[in-house]
């Protein structure tokens, strides 16, 4: 797969953890920062919005009980919004 090249923003003490765990590691920060990257990914991918919002065609039987499930458990504090992010496309 081709790779491209991406700019982050780190403050200085992110920064000074990758560089200790690379060096504990034997790893490149890059490394650090792409397998960090990758877990996280691919916890959120597991999210039921997530997965809602991909537009899967059909979720199987368990998959949809277990989503009604969460649904049913939320509260009116739970679907208050706490936090607007704003997206430039």
């Amino acid at each position: 797969m081709a790779t491209k090249a991406m700019n982050f923003k780190f403050d200085e003490a992110e920064i000074r953890d990758m560089k200790r765990i690379a060096d504990v590691f034997n790893m490149t920060v890059t490394d650090v920062i792409k397998e960090a990257l990758s877990e996280y990914m691919e916890k959120m991918k597991k999210d039921p919005y997530y997965r809602l919002s991909m537009n899967v065609k059909e979720a199987s039987k368990s998959e949809s009980e277990e989503i009604l499930s969460e649904i049913e458990k939320l509260t009116d504090d739970d679907l208050s919004i706490s936090t607007v992010k704003r997206f430039k496309v």
